[in-house]
Order: C-alpha cells, then sequence, then structure tokens
C-alpha cells in the first residue's frame, strides 16, 4: 500500500489552487473540491503519473440534514454502543434559513473535536472514490452542493464506470449530472414521487401503486397506511401478578 502521507503531500503541492482542503485522517486521503474544478481535478488524478487513478469505485450521494443527531447524540442518550459518536465527539448543530431567508441554503456547522475549530456544510454532496491499480492507493473527493442548486458535471466521459453510478445518485437524492448521456431513474419506477434517501423523505412513501383489472395497468394512488407513533413500553410493577400472590 502506497504511503498515505506522501500521496497527502503531494497532493497538496500539485492542486494547492484547485482544490478546497485536503485531510489526511482515519487512514484515508480525503479532497474536497469545487464542483466547477472538479473535471479539471479528475483529468489530473486520472492522467498524472503521480496519482493514476484509473479506476473510479464508487460514486453516492450524502444527505447531511439530520447529521449530529439521533444516534450521534450518544452523550446525552447512552454511554454505550453508535461508537461513531462516542469516538468522534462532534458537536454538530443544523438550522434552516427563516421564513424572511427561504432563498438561503440551510448549512450544517459542524464543531471539530479537539479544538481544531469549525467548518459550515451546505445539505448535499457527492463522493467519489478512486483507486489506482498501478500504485496501489486510493484517494476520496467530496463535492458539496447547494440544496437549491443540485448540479454537478459528470465524470462519465474520464470514468465510464461512473454511468449507473450517477444515475443512482440522482434517483435515490436527486443531484443532476450535467453532461450524463442517458440521466434517467435506475432503481425506482418512472411515476415514483419524490427521492428516498433523503433524510425528510417520508418513510410510507409519498404513493403506492396496485395493478387495476378494469384499466389493465398499474396506477398510483395516494398511501393508504396510517402513519403512527410508535411509544415507549411502560412496565409497571403490580403485586397482582408476582409470584406466591
Amino acid at each position: 500500500m502506497a504511503d498515505l502521507t506522501v500521496l497527502h503531500a503531494n497532493i497538496n503541492e500539485h492542486f494547492a489552487a484547485l482544490i478546497d482542503n485536503a485531510e489526511l485522517a482515519y487512514g484515508e486521503v480525503t479532497l474536497t473540491v469545487d464542483r466547477s474544478k472538479w473535471l479539471d481535478v479528475a483529468l489530473q488524478l486520472r492522467d498524472d503519473a503521480k496519482f493514476a487513478f484509473n479506476m473510479l469505485i464508487d460514486v453516492c450521494g450524502v444527505d447531511y440534514l439530520h447529521y449530529g443527531r439521533g444516534e450521534w447524540e450518544t452523550y446525552e442518550a447512552t454511554t454505550t454502543g453508535f461508537e461513531r459518536g462516542v469516538e468522534s465527539n462532534y458537536s454538530v448543530e443544523y438550522e434552516k434559513p427563516s421564513r424572511d431567508h427561504q432563498e438561503a441554503s440551510p448549512e450544517l456547522t459542524v464543531t471539530l473535536p479537539d479544538g481544531r475549530g469549525s467548518v459550515a456544510k451546505p445539505r448535499f454532496a457527492v463522493v467519489y472514490h478512486l483507486l489506482s491499480v498501478t500504485l496501489n492507493q486510493r484517494i476520496r473527493i467530496c463535492v458539496l452542493l447547494d440544496e437549491h442548486d443540485l448540479v454537478v458535471p459528470s465524470i462519465f466521459e474520464i470514468w465510464p464506470a461512473a454511468n449507473w453510478f450517477e444515475r443512482e445518485a440522482f434517483d435515490l437524492f436527486g443531484i443532476h449530472f450535467s453532461g450524463h448521456p442517458d440521466l434517467r431513474r435506475i432503481l425506482t419506477d418512472y411515476g415514483f414521487v419524490g427521492h428516498p434517501f433523503r433524510k425528510d423523505f417520508p418513510l410510507i412513501g409519498n404513493v403506492e401503486v396496485r395493478y387495476d383489472g378494469k384499466l389493465k395497468r398499474v396506477v398510483y394512488e395516494p398511501v393508504s397506511i396510517q402513519p403512527r407513533v410508535l411509544e415507549p413500553k411502560v412496565i409497571r410493577r403490580d403485586n397482582r401478578y408476582e409470584a406466591g400472590e
């Protein structure tokens, strides 16, 4: 396996003017790149002999809407389990814009551990994982996207394997890839409403389908499932049911 410190140093030296950040953490090198510079960075990562990232491993969308809540509230909820939150110890705040500022994109503010300051992120991101078969090294690239402008250039012409990956991110997150040759849904049906991997997508969905015998086709209807709120089970002691009574 290639020395990650050498890769990190080469990245910082070569892409100083093109990337927002290059971080070496948790045994991985992660780049944050502005979408306007992403294609230039991608071409150089593939063609420069120092990097030779000739294989695209994965492309996925990320929704940071509830990042820092739920399972991440480990110190308030429990001291065991959800080890990521316990070990990382991140302090996170997420606020939606007020009614007077609906045009602004909500941002996620993450306070980093060990006094390393804080960063603000848009709600969505596209994450790419690359592999250099020649140099046996890997890298991750993160392209942050504003919630109201979910468009990023397609890398299909650079790594053709991106074809279905980008369609999946489009289908599940609603992220558009400009220049993609065939950007359409890949996992859900053509009449599907919404993007199911978004954190605010309802668990019961928006519509349900059934086959109509009279119309001889599949029809879409409002969801008939009645939503309900689960409440924790409360067990109270009752001496009438205790042993021996």
